[in-house]
This record gives structure tokens, C-alpha cells and sequence, in this order.
């Protein structure tokens, strides 16, 4: 078997980027293209959770086991299948439960924060970002966090003030240095589609 070809999709919260990742999956197709989400990786903080938008920063790298999601890619380029761990955003613990993840041709790896991390990047074959306008992505995250992780709009507003808009500006933004394809607008979008379709086809 080939080794898998490891693109790494990262951007800010709501840019764009997981919507990418899963077009881009669909037009692939399962048996040759899969996709490993950051946000599997969060690191259990049930412990420390004090209430929606509280003290503890999801927007951090120290929220995520980048080491563990860097050993899962690590072995599914050997060609061996791994478990990819479950988070539950409503109570904020990782589940028992775990996810079989088999190597495909192509992996996407879709990220807010995989580009920071030195041991995620040495995985990937290259990356492409999304640099989306900050007020699109608060709507997005907005309604994702309301409608899909029970979320209340008045804390989503405080997370994203405290946290989220700081920890972009720190680390998601400098990231982009290590992407070799960036993503500014819709016409970019569409571009890309069709440049990565062709490119893995």
C-alpha cells in the first residue's frame, strides 16, 4: 500500500474549513479519502468545567493531545488502522468509546490549532488555511455552538471575547506561515475545490 497522503485543513473557528474538508471528502469518496477532526483530540476537562463560557480555555493548545493525534497519523502512514478518541462537548469528558480510523489514499486533518503544533505539522504533506473575515466566523461558530453542542448564544459571545479571539490572534493566525495554499474568500473556495479534486484524482 502507498502511504497515506496527509493534507492538514486549518483555519480559525468557523472559516470555512471543516465545510472544505467535507466537500472535499465527498467528492473524493470514502474508499479513498478520510477525514481526522482536532476536536476529537481535546483532552478531558470535565474536572475544571465551571459553565459555558468559563474559565477553561478550549481555544488553548494545551486543551489538545496533539502528541496523540500525531502518533495516529504516524501509524496510519505505516498503513495501520487506530482509535480515534470521542469528546463530548455538553459535559466536556472524553468518552470511552473510540472511532476506527483505516489509512485511505488521502487523510485530511481539520484544525483550528494543527498547524501550531510542531509534531502535527511534521505529519502532513502539506496544509492549506482559511482566512476568513472574524465577524463571518463568529455567525458561524455562533450557530454551530447553539444549535449542534447546546451551547447558550450569551456565553458563546463571552468564550469568544475571552478566548477565542485572543488564542486566534496568538496562534491560529501566526500558523498560516506554514501553509502552503491560503484560502481568502468564496472564489478562492470553489478554487481550491477544484485544485485539490484535481490534484488527488
Amino acid at each position: 500500500m502507498v502511504a497515506p497522503y496527509v493534507i492538514g485543513v486549518a483555519g480559525g473557528s468557523g472559516s470555512g474549513k471543516t465545510f472544505f474538508a467535507r466537500e472535499l471528502q465527498k467528492i473524493l469518496g470514502d474508499e479513498l479519502c478520510t477525514i481526522i477532526y482536532q476536536d476529537n483530540y481535546y483532552i478531558d476537562q470535565s474536572h475544571r468545567f465551571d459553565g459555558d463560557g468559563g474559565s477553561v480555555n478550549f481555544d488553548h493548545p494545551d486543551s489538545l493531545d496533539f502528541g496523540l493525534l500525531a502518533q495516529g497519523l504516524g501509524e496510519l502512514k505505516k498503513g495501520n488502522s487506530i482509535k480515534v478518541p470521542l469528546y463530548e462537548f455538553s459535559n466536556h469528558t472524553r468518552k470511552k468509546e473510540t472511532i476506527d480510523c483505516h489509512p485511505k489514499k488521502i487523510i485530511l486533518v481539520d484544525g483550528i490549532l494543527i498547524l501550531d503544533s510542531s509534531v502535527v505539522r511534521a505529519q502532513l504533506d502539506e496544509a492549506v488555511f482559511f482566512d476568513t473575515p472574524e465577524e463571518l466566523r463568529f455567525e458561524r461558530r455562533l450557530d454551530r455552538d447553539v444549535n449542534e453542542r447546546g451551547r447558550t448564544a450569551d456565553g458563546v459571545r463571552k468564550q469568544f471575547e475571552l478566548q477565542v479571539k485572543p488564542m486566534h490572534n496568538q496562534f491560529v493566525e501566526p500558523s498560516k506561515a506554514f501553509a502552503q495554499t491560503i484560502v481568502k474568500d468564496f472564489g478562492d473556495y470553489h478554487e481550491a475545490i477544484e485544485f485539490f479534486t484535481r490534484k488527488l484524482t
